[in-house]
This record gives structure tokens, sequence and C-alpha cells, in this order.
């Protein structure tokens, strides 16, 4: 559409930590420049102990799983919070699939 502003391609993440919190509690929060239609579900999933040999699927490739997960809906059971943000480069990349900056905070 003429005169319509370009959307904007960024993604964000930001941290509030005590005692700058109303709560003596830690904030994190991230944004995405998926596709405004895309859905950006939060999925809860539990710890989990997996066998040797178990793989897990990325966006790409098939790797091999760590022995254990812990739970994740955000955040995991022991308060870990990740978030990426996209950094454009000159440097060529690989020919090869790869992991994603998504596939490593999964």
């Amino acid at each position: 559409m003429a005169g319509q502003a370009p959307v904007p391609s960024s993604c964000d993440c930001f941290v509030a930590l005590p005692p700058h919190t109303a709560s003596p509690a830690v904030i994190f929060g991230k944004n995405a420049d998926r596709p405004r239609d895309e859905v950006q579900e939060i999925v809860y999933v539990p710890a989990a102990t997996h066998r040797p040999g178990d793989k897990v699927q990325c966006t790409y490739l098939e790797i091999e799983q760590v022995q254990h997960t812990h739970a994740v809906m955000g955040a995991n059971d022991r308060g870990v919070c990740v978030g990426n943000e996209g950094v454009w480069t000159r440097e060529p990349t690989g020919e090869e699939e790869a992991l994603l900056g998504m596939d490593l905070v999964r």
C-alpha cells in the first residue's frame, strides 16, 4: 500500500532486576521479528531424562539429545531465561545446514 511504513525488523530482549521491580522478582521479556500472523506460543515442556542415543529435531538438522532437560515455559524450573537477537554480518556463511539461534534457545 502506498504511504504505509515498512514493518519493523528487530528482536529485542529486556530484563528488570530487583530492586528496580515492584516485587522482588526478575522480569524478562522478548519480542520477535517474525511475521505478525505467525503464532508465538508459550509451551510448557516438563523436565525429562533422556536415553543415550536419543535425538532432538531442530530446524534443519537432528542432533543428540542431552541426558536431562529441565522444565521450560519462558523460564525453566531453575529460573533460567534465554533470549536471542539476530546479528547481521557481511561474513559469508557455510553451505551446510546448521543450528539457528532459536534452536539453541529451545
